[in-house]
């Protein structure tokens, strides 16, 4: 789907067609899903802060004044809803817990799965979640800088600083 297309969407979701709304939701549901996971590392707090986003969605998508910023609003919420439910819960983020996957002989100077996912796992809060916004869920400089309400320039310090940590966390694994 291009840009033009779920621009389209947008409005026709704007003007109560529930089929663009199905296909937005179709669309953006997983990947909401696996970002709120990587924020909190909670399944069900992150499908229960996704759930709460289309809800707050169904009723707020007629405000949205510029269907280009569709995205960006979705993630906002999402991370928002994250911090709301974890606050609600008396609790502080944790970092992902993933699973460890084996990896067979791999090259010496190539982290396996499992390292790569501890060292982003080991990086302060907004560094990993500026990195799994960009190469995760392949968002635009500008697009994190509006989810997360900071400037294009930080997001890039972030960024810098996040491959800096996960370069020496990993020249220490060789």
């Amino acid at each position: 789907m291009n840009r033009a297309e779920e621009d389209l969407l947008v409005l026709k979701a704007q003007d109560g067609d529930g089929r663009a709304f199905g296909a937005l939701y179709g669309r953006y549901n997983p990947p909401l899903r696996r970002f709120a996971f990587r924020l909190c590392g909670d399944e069900q707090l992150a499908l229960d802060a996704v759930q709460e986003t289309w809800v707050s969605i169904t009723s707020t998508l007629k405000k949205l004044e510029d269907p280009r910023a569709f995205r960006v609003w979705l993630y906002r919420t999402v991370r928002w809803r994250i911090v709301d439910l974890v606050r609600r819960r008396g609790a502080e983020l944790e970092p992902l817990d993933e699973a460890e996957v084996a990896d067979t002989a791999p090259a010496p100077h190539l982290a396996t799965s499992s390292q790569l996912g501890a060292h982003i796992r080991a990086l302060p809060d907004e560094e990993r979640v500026t990195l799994v916004l960009f190469y995760l869920e392949e968002m635009k400089l500008t697009e994190i800088a509006a989810v997360l309400a900071i400037p294009v320039g930080t997001v890039k310090s972030r960024l810098f600083r996040a491959r800096e940590h996960l370069k020496l966390q990993m020249s220490g694994d060789e």
